[in-house]
C-alpha cells in the first residue's frame, strides 16, 4: 500500500508550490449525488438510544467508535467500530473511524442524539490529496454530515466541534464515557469533567463510566425481530461458507498446508457475503482440534483425518455468526470417531433441550456436561472409583473437564462472545428470556499424548456448535439447515461434494 501521510518519512515528499495545490484544486466535477436514504436499522437504534436515556437522565453519555490502529508502520488495521457505538447509532462496516455519538440530556428530560465525525474535505484542500488516512483521493468517497443525517437521523457536526461541545453548560460536570471505546478521548472526558467541577473522585468517575459499559453490553441480551433477522442473515451466508469448504477439502489434501486453504476458502465467503469473518477462524485438523483455540492454521489436512471447523461470518450490521462443525475428511467417519463424535452430538441435544424460557444460562452446560460426562465414566475413562455423581459436583468433582475444558454456551450478536460485560449473576446465572440468541457447542478433546486416553482415541477432537434462538416455549435452532447428525454430515458432504462435481 502507497502512503503518503508520513511527516517523519523524509524519503517521500509532495510538491508544495502554489501552482500544484491550484492544479489539484482543479478541474474536479460537483458532487451532485442525492443523501443517503433512511437506513432500515434507524428506528430501531432510535429505540435503544431512548431505552439507554431512561437509564442516565440528566447525564451526557459519550460513546466513541474508536479510531484506526496502527498495523505496521503507515499501513492501518481495518477498522471496526466499537460495538456499542454500532449498536446505538445503527452504523456498521460503513462507520466512519474517529465518530462519537453523544446522547446530550434534554431540558425537560429525555436526550437528543448528536453524531461527530469528520467529514470529506473539499477539493480545494490539501487533505483531499496528501491525507492517506482521511483523504478522498487515497480511501475512495466517504459520506457527508448531509449522508449521515439522511441515513440516520440524527444531528450531526464535525468532530472539530466535539470538545468545545463536551464542555458546555452544566451537564459537563456529569459526564460518561465508554472508556474502551478511545483511551485518548476517555482522558479528554476526564479532563473536561476535572475542568467543571465534578463532584465525584477519579475512582468514583471510573466506577460511573463502568456502569454505562456493563449497561451497554446489557442491552443486546435480548434481540428484537430485525436483530433476529441479521442473524438470520450471518448465519445462512456462514452456511455457504461451510459448502465452499466441504467442496475444497480434497483440493486441501493436494495443494498441503490444507488448514491454511480452508482458512482463506471460508475468507472469500466471509468477505464477498459479508463484511469478514466475526471472529479469527479455526481450521483445525488432526491434533490440532485439541488445541481449543487453534487459529494459526498450519498444518497439513490429510485423508482419514476430522478436521474441526469453528467459523463465522459477520455481514455489514455486524451481526456475526458462530458455527462449529467436524467434518471426516475423506467424507466418512471410522467406527472410533463416529463414537466420539456422537457422543458429542448427544450432548449438543441436551444442551439445545435445556433451552427454555426459566431455565438458567448455566443450565445449558450442566444438561451437555452431564452426557459428556456419563459417556466418559462409561467408557472407564474416570479415576477408578469415581462415580458419574461425584465427577458432576460442581464444588469437589469435575474429572471428567479434561476432556471437555471449555464452557457449552455464550450470548451471540454484535460480538461473537456477546455481552461479555454482564455480571455473573445477569449472564452465568441469568434467567433465559425469548429474543435471546446463544450458541451451544460441547466438545470432547483427546491430545495425542494424552496417556489417559485409550490410544485409539488420542489425536481425535470434536466439537459441534449451533446457534440457538430462545423463544416463547423453548428453543429454535437457526443454524438447523447445516447437518450435524454423524451419517447426516456424511450425507451433506457426499451432496455438496458430489453437486460440486457436477458443475
Amino acid at each position: 500500500m502507497i502512503s503518503e501521510n508520513q511527516p517523519k518519512a523524509g524519503h517521500r515528499d509532495v510538491p508544495a508550490n502554489t501552482e500544484f495545490r491550484e492544479f489539484m484544486a482543479s478541474g474536479w466535477s460537483a458532487d451532485d449525488r442525492p443523501p443517503a436514504p433512511r437506513a432500515e436499522v434507524a428506528d430501531h437504534a432510535a429505540r435503544r438510544r431512548a431505552a439507554l436515556s431512561q437509564r442516565f437522565p440528566g447525564e451526557r453519555l459519550v460513546i466513541p467508535g474508536g479510531g484506526l490502529r496502527v498495523r505496521s508502520n503507515d499501513t492501518d488495521y481495518t477498522f471496526r467500530p466499537h460495538t456499542a457505538f454500532a449498536h446505538l447509532s445503527g452504523l456498521g462496516s460503513h462507520a466512519e473511524p474517529d465518530s462519537v455519538l453523544v446522547l446530550e440530556p434534554g431540558p425537560e428530560g429525555g436526550h437528543h442524539a448528536v453524531l461527530y465525525f469528520r467529514p470529506p474535505a473539499p477539493r480545494d484542500s490539501e487533505e483531499f490529496y496528501t491525507d492517506s488516512r482521511y483523504g478522498e483521493f487515497w480511501v475512495g468517497y466517504r459520506p457527508t454530515i448531509a449522508d449521515i443525517e439522511s441515513q440516520l437521523g440524527l444531528t450531526v457536526r464535525h468532530i472539530d466541534s466535539f470538545a468545545v461541545d463536551l464542555a458546555k453548560d452544566g451537564a459537563a460536570s456529569r459526564l460518561r464515557v465508554v472508556r474502551s471505546a478511545d483511551r485518548k478521548l476517555a482522558e479528554l472526558v476526564d479532563t473536561t469533567r476535572t475542568q467543571a467541577g465534578a463532584s465525584l473522585t477519579g475512582e468514583q468517575q471510573e466506577e460511573a463510566d463502568e456502569e454505562l459499559a456493563h449497561v451497554l453490553s446489557g442491552m443486546r441480551i435480548v434481540k428484537d425481530a430485525w436483530e433476529v433477522g441479521e442473524m438470520r442473515k450471518a448465519i445462512a451466508a456462514t452456511h455457504k461458507g461451510f459448502d465452499a469448504i466441504i467442496t475444497t477439502l480434497p483440493e486441501a489434501v493436494r495443494k498441503g498446508r490444507g488448514e491454511r486453504w480452508v482458512e482463506g476458502v471460508f475468507g472469500l465467503y466471509a468477505r464477498h457475503e459479508g463484511n469478514g469473518t466475526g471472529y479469527e477462524s479455526i481450521c483445525a485438523a488432526g491434533d490440532h482440534a485439541n488445541t481449543i483455540h487453534w487459529t494459526k492454521n498450519t498444518g497439513e489436512v490429510r485423508e482419514g483425518d476430522l478436521i474441526l471447523v469453528d467459523a463465522g461470518i459477520e455481514i455489514d450490521s455486524l451481526f456475526t455468526a458462530d458455527i462449529t462443525r467436524t467434518l471426516p475428511v475423506s467424507g466418512r467417519f471410522t467406527d472410533v470417531q463416529r463414537k466420539i463424535y456422537d457422543a458429542v452430538h448427544a450432548a449438543q441435544q441436551a444442551g439445545m433441550e435445556a433451552v427454555k424460557p426459566g431455565n438458567k444460562f448455566s443450565d445449558i452446560h450442566a444438561a451437555a456436561n452431564k452426557v459428556i460426562a456419563r459417556h466418559l465414566h462409561e467408557w472407564g475413562l474416570l479415576p477408578e472409583g469415581v462415580t458419574l455423581e461425584q465427577t458432576l459436583d460442581p464444588e469437589r468433582g469435575g474429572w471428567h473437564r479434561r476432556w471437555m475444558v471449555h464452557g457449552t454456551s455464550h450470548h451471540l450478536g454484535m460480538d461473537v462472545h456477546d455481552c461479555q460485560l454482564l455480571l455473573r449473576e445477569d449472564y452465568m446465572d441469568g434467567e433465559l428470556k425469548p429474543g435471546m440468541v446463544l450458541t451451544v457447542e460441547p466438545g470432547l478433546y483427546f491430545k495425542a499424548d494424552d496417556l489417559l486416553a485409550p490410544e485409539e482415541f488420542r489425536g481425535i477432537g470434536v466439537r459441534i456448535e449451533d446457534d440457538v434462538l430462545v423463544t416463547e416455549d423453548g428453543y429454535e435452532n437457526l443454524s438447523a439447515a447445516m447437518p450435524r447428525g454423524s451419517y447426516e454430515v456424511e450425507e451433506w458432504i457426499a451432496q455438496v461434494s458430489g453437486s460440486a462435481e457436477d458443475r
